[in-house]
């Protein structure tokens, strides 16, 4: 169960609070043993210049009214980053829900037309639970070629969370593989601070909590980051260890990303793209949007 509102932004409050250490915060050492990790709740409210009560209030989930200035100076004195601030803001003042709780995310025909545009580029779109939504045919032979290519248009849609850490196939593609999962979990935890009411998120993260005690453990920790670049290298079945860069560009109107995977042009890796490319079945001539899809 995803806990959602109060609770999980005192949970927040706590991950990061035990977290930091006396001296990185400026506090001098007691003569005393310290029995909690990090700093107590009463120096950490100290520091965000509010009530020791009032504090721990919020920690608890008993209230979750905090104002953005109250907000602005727990982030400062938890010293945290950009985007655990932004998260921070989140949880304290979540969204009313803008979209049905369970409704399936749907893909524009623009974007599908986009994909089929740059077939020399592998290419994927996933929503905010980690679902795809469609790829072309180079995303999906680089990143899933064991499943049927049809498969973001069924109703169990591919999910990259659920691949990552239960499909034994899809996780040894990643040479580094705990950095991805790091990343996964904490745009899984983004995604549940604007969707709190989303039943499909909340089941989502259920049943990786349930099957995955790696997931699980990540989960704990409430990371949070923002990673829209990265490089990762992969140890493909078909062409070996390639190195691409993956950059994700996020769509203006939705709740969806496009991620897209290259390598410098002249060198061995964009080599492997280009055997990858040749090693594909030729691709059906396209028929418009799935029906499947829009049903």
């Amino acid at each position: 169960m995803i806990n959602t509102g109060a609770k999980d932004l005192g949970g927040f409050l706590r991950s990061r609070r035990e977290r930091l250490t006396p001296d990185a915060a400026g506090i001098a050492p007691g003569i005393t043993h310290r029995r909690v990790p990090g700093l107590r709740r009463e120096e950490l409210a100290e520091l965000a210049g509010v009530s020791a009560g009032y504090y721990t209030r919020l920690e608890q989930g008993a209230s979750s009214s905090a104002s953005p200035a109250v907000i602005d100076a727990l982030a400062a004195a938890l010293r945290l980053d950009r985007a655990e601030h932004e998260h921070l803001r989140m949880l304290a003042a979540p969204r009313r829900p803008t979209r049905s709780p369970s409704r399936r995310s749907r893909l524009r025909p623009s974007v599908r037309e986009l994909l089929a545009a740059i077939p020399g580029t592998p290419a994927i779109v996933i929503d905010h639970r980690a679902d795809i939504l469609a790829w072309n045919r180079l995303g999906h032979a680089l990143l899933a070629g064991h499943i049927d290519v049809d498969a973001p248009n069924t109703r169990n849609r591919p999910n990259v969370a659920r691949m990552l850490f239960l499909d034994p196939h899809h996780r040894a593609l990643y040479c580094e593989w705990s950095a991805k999962a790091q990343i996964t979990v904490a745009a899984l935890r983004q995604a549940c601070a604007r969707h709190p009411a989303d039943r499909g998120l909340e089941r989502r993260v259920g049943e990786l909590v349930a099957q995955s005690s790696e997931f699980a453990r990540l989960w704990a920790r409430r990371p949070v980051r923002t990673c829209s670049y990265y490089v990762r290298q992969l140890e493909h079945p078909v062409v070996g260890r390639v190195t691409l860069a993956n950059e994700t560009v996020t769509l203006p109107d939705d709740d969806q990303q496009i991620g897209l995977f290259y390598a410098r042009p002249g060198t061995p890796d964009a080599d492997a793209l280009t055997l990858l490319t040749q090693s594909l079945d030729p691709w059906p001539a396209p028929e418009g949007p799935s029906r499947r899809e829009n049903a």
